[in-house]
């Protein structure tokens, strides 16, 4: 078994996290709060890190209590120093000027958009957290030279993370495609639906946005060879995936969860 020891949500999807200590499940499956806005242009395409490594720019600092984010970006100066442009807004009070602040940042006009059922999540049949452990990231940080744990986190950007036994402890979590299996945090059940597939943007450096060269062949080099035994092999068309996409079991009342919660296999 593992315990939890990390959650983090992503209010505006794509920029900075937010740490918690305990955190509830929507319906839907998803966290309270995570991908709860996401930015769009006015074709009502997203704009995320997939799209544009310039959103690395950006650093976020959220006072949810409050209902306040702090957005800055680095501006250079001269060839020797730079300052942070920075402004505090109300999430919901303050929409247009965080609005304005985006779009002026970006270059085009774009709006945020509010989900509060499900957020804004990637693959919207798997709402549910993402699933890691500690010790599969540490290995990866350790693939890379000079990659520390920190940035590894903020390039995977995955919402619960699991202190484990062994590094990628949480691929035995799913099974093969037409079976369904089931594991707890606490007293929420989920289910593991399959291994995330990743994208472009683990490639690049979390402030920078700078790519790293090499990163998905040393990747996908490095995650076959480090596949644990029993895993359900037929869930990998190819190795560029980590982490667990989840849903939350259905009907259930119970959906909170906190720091400490022990994380086990059903049946």
């Amino acid at each position: 078994m593992s315990t939890l020891s990390q959650i983090a949500i992503f209010p505006i999807k794509s920029l900075d996290r937010k740490l918690l200590t305990a955190s509830e499940l929507l319906e839907s499956g998803a966290l309270k709060g995570d991908r709860e806005f996401a930015i769009f242009d006015e074709n009502d395409r997203v704009v995320n890190g997939k799209r544009t490594a310039k959103i690395h720019q950006i650093r976020s600092h959220y006072d949810l209590q409050n209902r306040l984010v702090t957005l800055s970006v680095m501006q250079l100066l001269n060839q020797s120093s730079n300052q942070m442009r920075s402004l505090t807004l109300h999430l919901d009070g303050d929409r247009l000027k965080i609005n304005d602040w985006l779009s002026e940042f970006f270059g085009f006009a774009v709006h945020l958009k509010q989900d509060l059922e499900m957020g804004f999540p990637d693959d919207p049949a798997s709402p549910g957290p993402t699933v890691i452990s500690t010790q599969t990231l540490q290995t990866i940080a350790s693939w890379y030279d000079g990659m520390t744990l920190e940035e590894c986190r903020s390039r995977f950007r995955t919402n619960l993370e699991l202190d484990a036994p062994i590094a990628f402890w949480e691929d035995q979590l799913f099974g093969k495609a037409d079976e369904v299996r089931e594991f707890t945090i606490g007293n929420v059940g989920f289910q593991a639906v399959n291994p995330c597939q990743r994208c472009i943007v683990p490639t690049r450096n979390s402030i920078s946005g700078d790519v790293t060269n090499a990163f998905q062949k040393t990747f996908l080099k490095m995650r076959l060879q480090t596949l644990p035994d029993g895993v359900e092999r037929s869930r990998f068309n190819h190795f560029y995936r980590l982490a667990v996409n989840t849903r939350i079991i259905p009907n259930q009342t119970e959906r909170r969860i906190g720091l400490g919660d022990i994380c086990g296999a059903i049946g």
